[in-house]
């Protein structure tokens, strides 16, 4: 395990990041070249929604993420010069097959063994998502995952997106446990910087191998993958 600083006790709860941190975008690459997109685009494509919600969020904006995804969905397709495949007859047609695509996600190979890992060992398991909790709940049912989470929540219901205080304070309320209690776990930095402002514990899931920015707050603890996390408070 590359901890970053000595590692506490256990959490009383694991507030997970749903988007990248369990679901598996990867498959979202053929979805954008079936509409004629370049499967690359997909990692610029999300960064930007992510971009357009924070910016949305410091204006005091709580935008619902589907509606930014469609809309930048389709600025991109209409500006990328490309003809949408035979069948869709334009380009609300595409968005809607991308979207279909990124509702459908797989979770990352590590999620299962972690996450039935963590909750054998008495860890309360939850979810906090810029997206929808029907979407968390959908990915989480696919892996057969649903009995491991006691509440699935999402920033439409805290009134900011995360990394704002608001969506971890409602978190928490949520949860009935104080800052010090709660872990969040993502493979965002700035998900992780936001929550360590907020007070909460963090772990930084670092499946690529990648530096972490040294500009944000350092996590509590770094792993590259959810079964190491699982194994991080034992002994």
């Amino acid at each position: 395990m590359n901890e970053t600083s000595p590692v506490g006790r256990a959490p009383a709860v694991v507030v997970f990041d749903v988007n990248e941190t369990l679901s598996d975008l990867t498959p979202l690459r053929a979805s954008f070249e079936s509409v004629g997109l370049a499967a690359e685009s997909v990692e610029p494509w999300f960064a930007g929604l992510l971009r357009d919600g924070f910016a949305l969020t410091c204006v005091g904006v709580n935008p619902a993420f589907a509606d930014l995804a469609r809309e930048s969905l389709r600025i991109r397709l209409l500006g990328s010069g490309v003809t949408p495949e035979p069948g869709s007859e334009n380009a609300d047609d595409a968005v809607e097959r991308v979207m279909s695509g990124f509702t459908s996600l797989p979770v990352h190979p590590d999620v299962v063994e972690g996450v039935r890992a963590l909750q054998s060992a008495g860890i309360r398991l939850v979810t906090l998502t810029n997206g929808s909790t029907s979407v968390a709940e959908g990915l989480l049912e696919r892996a057969g995952l649903a009995d491991a989470f006691e509440r699935l929540m999402s920033v439409e219901s805290a009134g900011a997106w995360k990394p704002h205080p608001s969506s971890y304070a409602y978190a928490l309320g949520e949860c009935g446990v104080s800052a010090g209690e709660a872990i969040l776990v993502a493979v965002h930095p700035w998900d992780i910087d936001g929550a360590a402002r907020a007070g909460l514990r963090t772990g930084w899931l670092n499946r690529s191998g990648g530096s972490y920015p040294s500009y944000f707050r350092r996590p509590e603890l770094e792993v590259g993958s959810l079964v190491e996390l699982a194994h991080a408070w034992e002994g």
